[in-house]
């Protein structure tokens, strides 16, 4: 079994996480290669008994691999999609950061729960994308134009709040006057589009939840649509310039610009153990339905 280590930056903190995670590995007569930049990084703290194959980019990324870990918090694992892409590998979550709502395996169950990768002893989710098509094109969009959790229009270089133009299969939806707009799969339902206001979809759900950014009309409320659905937006305001962003990755646009959003033409396939499911996870990370009279 070969599996990928990917991580955003190393942290000194997390010098235990990795050292248990490629002992797993390692004991289960796995072969291992790691993201190069992390590969670097790691090295340059501390000496790893062995050396390793290392990878840099989605095309160095092939059939061989059969699980890519991602050791960090929530936002590695965004970051680690853009490497995965359409290539069917599962991701494993390791939570190295805080609330980790994706990273599943926390520290303490490394030692229980990676081994299980060897042994099928873990179910598979798969998790929609949305993709984003920009008219004209923009080119920081060229290459990854998709997003795991959510694609969000906001102001830029203004405190005034933006107008965007709403089309749902091209029928007029409403026009947002607000801070901006969030567009989210079921998996960014509990990221940003929960903190505005927004609806938490099971991660099977076949919908995306459009969430207003402080509206100035208050009956403007998050809409739960079909999957199936093209959204156009058109933004206008005040200012030239807005900012469009996919999970972690930002860019400018103008106001002349139309927004295309639908879903991605692949999935992302998340590996989830059975003794940490969605509903546990949002009764312990979110305190859901947690009440101190009971």
């Amino acid at each position: 079994m070969k599996i990928a280590l990917f991580g955003k930056h190393y942290q000194s903190d997390t010098i235990e996480i990795i050292c248990q995670v490629i002992d797993v590995l390692e004991k289960n007569g796995a072969e291992i290669c790691i993201e190069k930049k992390y590969y670097d990084s790691i090295k340059e703290e501390f000496e790893l008994l062995n050396e390793y194959e290392t990878f840099k980019k989605h095309d160095d990324l092939n059939e061989s691999i059969d699980f890519l870990i991602s050791i960090g918090g929530d936002g590695t694992i965004l970051r680690a999609a853009t490497l995965v892409r359409d290539k069917n590998i599962p991701i494993v979550g390791v939570n190295a950061g805080r609330l980790g709502f994706l990273a599943t395996v926390q520290v303490e169950n490394i030692n229980t729960f990676l081994p299980k990768l060897f042994t099928n002893d873990f179910k598979i989710s798969k998790r929609t994308l949305i993709s984003l098509k920009c008219s004209p094109p923009n080119e920081d969009l060229r290459d990854i134009n998709f997003a795991l959790n959510e694609v969000t229009v906001s102001r830029k270089d203004t405190t005034s709040m933006i107008t965007i133009e709403t089309f749902l299969n091209e029928e007029y939806l409403n026009s947002y006057w607000a801070d901006g707009l969030i567009i989210a799969t079921p998996t960014g339902s509990t990221g940003y589009s929960l903190s505005c206001g927004g609806p938490v979809l099971m991660p099977e759900n076949s919908s995306f939840v459009i969430t207003p950014i402080a509206p100035h009309n208050l009956t403007a409320r998050p809409l739960v649509i079909p999957d199936n659905i093209e959204i156009r937006l058109n933004i206008s305001g005040r200012e030239d310039q807005f900012l469009v962003s996919l999970d972690s990755r930002i860019t400018t646009v103008t106001k002349e610009t139309s927004l295309t959003i639908k879903k991605a033409p692949f999935e992302i396939k998340m590996v989830d153990f059975f003794e940490e499911g969605f509903l546990k996870t949002i009764r312990k990370k979110l305190l859901w339905g947690e009440d101190k009279r009971n």
